[in-house]
């Protein structure tokens, strides 16, 4: 299986660290996220990845380049070696559902593929959440109980996605008009996924219906916002890990959480 990192953003929330570094470039445990999250998808049979840029990219190239256990051609893919190729967003940060599309060339044809996050730590198996991807899933959520101000709705019975809620605000989103939300099943998303590179087709179908596609750049979009669409169409299914332990590495305040995750796993 390959995977895709997404390492595009621009880390807002860990300024002022994000002033000079890449998000994916922050240390934890002594080690840059984008290491963390590389070295975990190659423990678990993951061969190749491709990873997204765009702040401060050239530092994650750097970084890439320096590595001796990471090549950039499957030609040398020898002794083990992880290959890691990168897609440039360098121009315009294309979002997330927008960020898999231009991946397209690294991607398509390989029927399934993992994303990760460069920010999220979890002592997840995903060789078991790749046994539990179902036949005919477009994609597979990995979602879990936590607490959070908004949530997936998936149906209880099949845990197939079917819309999506902000509980703050009272704000629901689905393809379904007649959605009962008190009769779903409210799941946290994990920023981790796997899709099938069918995914591609449905995205060109969604990127011609809402008039994304201007000619100028790739199409920029959020992956929720495509998830909430196709869901009418293909499966989406979410997959509950009751043992999931997370770290979302996104603000100042859950660095000194994010050592101690490291330091536990260890």
């Amino acid at each position: 299986m390959k995977a895709m990192i997404f390492a595009a953003g621009l880390g807002t929330r860990l300024k002022p660290i994000t002033d000079t570094l890449p998000k994916a470039m922050v240390p934890v445990g002594g080690k840059p996220l984008i290491e963390h999250v590389t070295r975990k998808l190659k423990a678990s049979g993951v061969e190749a990845a491709v990873v997204n840029v765009h702040h401060f990219a050239d530092k994650i190239e750097r970084w890439i380049a320096s590595q001796d256990w990471i090549c950039s051609d499957s030609h040398d893919m020898t002794d083990g070696k992880f290959m890691m190729q990168v897609s440039d967003e360098r121009e315009l940060l294309l979002e997330t559902g927008g960020g898999i599309l231009h991946a397209r060339r690294f991607l398509d044809g390989c029927g399934r593929f993992l994303i990760h996050n460069v920010d999220i730590l979890s002592n997840l198996d995903i060789r078991r959440f790749e046994s539990e991807v179902q036949e005919d899933a477009l994609a597979t959520l990995l979602v879990s109980e936590r607490e959070t101000s908004r949530y997936l709705l998936f149906d209880p019975d099949t845990m197939r996605l079917v819309g999506w809620t902000n509980v703050k605000t009272g704000e629901v989103r689905s393809p379904y008009p007649d959605l009962d939300v008190e009769a779903c099943r409210k799941l946290a998303f994990s920023g981790i996924h796997i899709l099938s590179d069918a995914v591609f087709e449905q995205m060109d179908e969604y990127v011609n219906e809402k008039g994304l596609h201007d000619g100028s750049h790739s199409p920029r979009f959020p992956i929720i916002d495509f998830y909430l669409w196709v869901c009418a169409r293909r499966p989406v299914y979410g997959v509950v890990s009751d043992d999931l332990k997370l770290v979302d590495v996104g603000k100042l305040d859950t660095l000194e959480l994010a050592e101690k995750f490291i330091q536990d796993m260890l």
